[in-house]
């Protein structure tokens, strides 16, 4: 069934059509394009207007444009418009409205992408379901989502992210979602907030765009769940804590074999499941999930039962086994509350020695050197034995730990990714984590290949 008519697409965005095209899905990189896809050409790093005749030469059913690019004829299969941003945003609001779906939108300092993706696998079995690619929350990659969700969409899940004040409210508004879930609210892009509240309020804006009636469902024992419940109040929404003690509770998170068993109280009723992670923050996340489901209409039972299949994405905490190293690839992002989350899923292994590799935590604001001091103080650092650092602020956590944890340190992730076999040995257990600018995955890539054992000649 197609996503977009030449005539609907014109429609909803209120610009001219030229041809009767029909487009199977929205692309805005002619890199991953699909024949039959719309290519949107957006203005980012280049100007999307550049690459249209190639989009339509890999099969592209059509492109939205503000102009006719240099190269296109002028008869080629084009939605023009006036902007094409606010084109694609209009093609979401369109998308959105013309389904029945119910929609269940995510955001949180931590755990975003992870939770939304845990919450597509726990659907898995209940019905047709769409959910947003990778980590698409921002200005383009909401409307995008929108504008992707099949008419005929039963559960939508939908990221939205921030890093100014001001964003998440206007995109909440176009997802419309039934149910809105707060993962977390910690130290993260303190730079264009200046203190934890102003974080919350933004976070807490998710609840402006909620349906009528519509859920809420916020972490309990966090500093800030008070104001996250005055922006719930005011949106009237159904208020849903989870957490230790919330309506939506977690009775435990027993880590074994590398995996973890819980048992979650969810709508007064008793639910087990299991999660190949031993991350027992992620245990939280599942429970939020299984309350924004239960909110949702879902089956419960059914979501618990799937969420075994659901694996954490790369670069956010899975772990695996090189060659008799454990690996725990923790290397897209960072602040202090997933960094400690990081260092307890460290410490919860068992083996050999345990080791930390660390890269800068970013946008942290004025207090970041004394937040990377204050990790040296983490209970679970007790439980270290090894710490190697990269960058200048995480000098500050190296210099602030006694000189038996030291390992290396240096001022670039490629300096000590360069000495990858230095860092560790077979039987031991590894993090790896820091703020995805750290580059500090690059670290992850030489271990990998440092202890990778090439299959022998035959």
């Amino acid at each position: 069934m197609s996503l977009w008519t030449a005539g609907d697409a014109a429609a909803a965005t209120g610009g001219r059509a030229q041809g009767d095209w029909v487009a199977d899905g929205v692309s805005i990189d002619t890199r991953t394009i699909q024949p039959g896809d719309l290519f949107v050409a957006l203005q980012a790093a280049r100007d999307g207007h550049d690459f249209v005749a190639q989009a339509l030469e890999k099969g592209a059913a059509a492109a939205l444009v503000n102009r006719i690019p240099e190269g296109v004829a002028h008869d080629a299969p084009l939605l023009i418009v006036p902007d094409v941003l606010r084109g694609l945003e209009d093609l979401g609001r369109a998308g959105r409205a013309r389904t029945q779906a119910k929609v269940v939108a995510i955001t949180g300092s931590v755990g975003k992408t992870s939770t939304k993706d845990m919450a597509r696998v726990a659907l898995t079995g209940q019905g047709r379901i769409h959910a947003a690619e990778a980590s698409y929350n921002n200005h383009w990659g909401v409307p995008l989502t929108l504008a992707r969700m099949p008419r005929h969409t039963d559960f939508a899940i939908v990221e939205i992210g921030m890093s100014h004040p001001g964003e998440i409210a206007p995109l909440s508004r176009m997802a419309r979602p039934h149910v809105a879930l707060i993962t977390t609210v910690a130290a993260a892009h303190l730079e264009a907030f200046g203190a934890l509240d102003g974080i919350a309020r933004e976070k807490g804006a998710i609840f402006d765009g909620l349906q009528p009636v519509g859920s809420a469902i916020i972490p309990e024992d966090l500093p800030v769940t008070g104001l996250l419940r005055d922006c719930a109040d005011k949106a009237g929404a159904i208020v849903v804590g989870f957490g230790r003690d919330g309506m939506a509770r977690l009775i435990h998170a027993r880590p074994a074999d590398g995996v973890l068993s819980c048992r979650a109280r969810i709508a007064g009723k008793v639910f087990d499941f299991t999660l190949r992670t031993t991350g027992t923050h992620f245990a939280m996340n599942a429970v939020g999930v299984l309350a924004a489901l239960s909110s949702a209409g879902a089956d419960v039972a059914e979501a618990a039962r799937r969420l075994i299949d659901w694996h954490p994405p790369k670069g956010r905490g899975g772990v695996e086994d090189i060659a008799g190293l454990r690996l725990i690839d923790d290397a897209f992002n960072a602040n202090p509350t997933s960094l400690s989350a990081g260092l307890s899923t460290l410490t919860g292994l068992t083996g050999g020695r345990r080791i930390a590799i660390l890269g800068d935590m970013l946008e942290l604001g004025p207090e970041e050197l004394a937040m990377h001091r204050a990790l040296a103080d983490d209970p679970a650092m007790a439980q270290v034995d090894l710490v190697h650092a990269a960058g200048p602020r995480m000098q500050h956590l190296y210099d602030a730990l006694p000189p038996e944890k030291r390992g290396l340190w240096t001022e670039t992730a490629s300096e000590l990714a360069a000495r990858a076999s230095e860092l560790a040995g077979p039987g031991d257990i590894v993090l790896v984590k820091g703020s995805k600018s750290s580059l500090i995955s690059v670290v992850v890539e030489a271990l990998r290949k440092s202890f990778h054992i090439p299959t022998p000649l035959k």
